[in-house]
């Protein structure tokens, strides 16, 4: 895999506000759902997942830069070990750490966060199945020989290793954040399933999918998925955090004697009422017609009146405006 920081287009400087901008942008064109005729592209979108996991997490960016960890997340410095290449084998303990599974948890769950979103951290080293444990599982094995793939080494029958989770940013759109509904979520295993979005979701919620993260390389159970909801560009609207900005044509006629016009919202048309003599770029709130935030509350829609003229020539509007013209020279 290659340096996630080349793959993001980040320098190695960047602050977490650039990460972030960087790896929204690039989700929302390399995703496979824009991207059907390429081949490749479901490996691109994982890659570009791998990579921000790593540099969205401070820790296991600095464990990056230091050497500790390799492109996909996997400690460094025990070549050699049977698995074979970099670290500990094939599939590697990426994106989650080595904790237990955990136990009567539902098979799915869904979590709100704060407006940065939560990110759950790799298991510490006083869990059970810890970073501590795999190293004396093998290097265990290597002294007195392993007693199978679910047993501990040198022990009694223990739980193995479970596998990595993976986090999975899906572009939504809109009108599925406002109605919910379903989205195709593309799993590292190659699945492809679709997810229900609840109604009225905020950007960064996260829902776990038990057992659809990195198998486990000694047996044990595999990892969880958490699927984080990320907004889908729109036609009509631009994105402001919570808030949405728009575009309304103002007729001519309109900008000068005032009246109604109507604005897009998420929910349908609104009318919206704008005095006489209103310039081109003069903007009004609607308020509650943006966007939900995480606390409940919803953002605001933005509506910004561009004058446009008659679509069809108008000879007396014309000699009106030389008139004035003139007037005024």
């Amino acid at each position: 895999m290659r340096d996630p920081y080349e793959i993001l287009g980040v320098a190695r400087t960047a602050d977490q506000s650039e990460i972030k901008r960087a790896f929204r942008k690039l989700a929302k064109k390399l995703h496979p759902d824009a991207n059907k005729d390429d081949p490749k592209a479901q490996d691109k979108f994982a890659e570009l997942n791998s990579a921000h996991e790593i540099l969205s997490d401070p820790e296991k960016r600095g464990q990056f830069d230091r050497g500790e960890i390799d492109a996909e997340g996997k400690p460094r410095g025990f070549e050699g070990f049977p698995g074979g290449g970099q670290g500990f084998g094939g599939g590697g303990f990426r994106r989650g750490g080595f904790g237990r599974g955990p136990g009567g948890e539902t098979i799915f769950e869904s979590f709100s966060y704060g407006p940065e979103g939560a990110r759950r951290s790799g298991h510490g080293p006083h869990d059970a199945g810890g970073f501590d444990d795999v190293l004396s599982d093998i290097l265990g094995g290597l002294g007195g020989g392993m007693r199978g793939r679910r047993g501990r080494a040198g022990g009694g029958g223990g739980e193995m290793p479970r596998g990595g989770d993976v986090e999975i940013t899906v572009p939504v759109p809109l009108d599925k954040v406002i109605e919910g509904g379903p989205v195709k979520v593309h799993l590292p295993n190659g699945r492809t399933v679709e997810v229900k979005i609840p109604a009225g979701v905020a950007e960064g919620h996260r829902m776990r999918m038990k057992g659809q993260g990195e198998p486990s390389p000694f047996g044990g159970a595999p990892g969880d998925a958490y699927v984080v909801v990320a907004y889908a560009p729109h036609r009509h609207f631009r994105i402001d955090g919570a808030d949405l900005r728009t575009d309304v044509p103002l007729p001519l006629a309109l900008a000068v004697t005032g009246g109604k016009v109507r604005v897009p919202t998420l929910s349908g048309e609104v009318e919206l009422s704008v005095p006489h003599w209103t310039n081109s770029g003069r903007t009004f709130r609607l308020r509650g017609k943006g966007l939900p935030k995480a606390d409940g509350t919803t953002g605001d829609l933005f509506a910004s009146m561009r004058i446009v003229l008659p679509e069809d020539h108008d000879p007396e509007l014309e000699a009106l405006m030389k008139r004035r013209q003139e007037s005024a020279g």
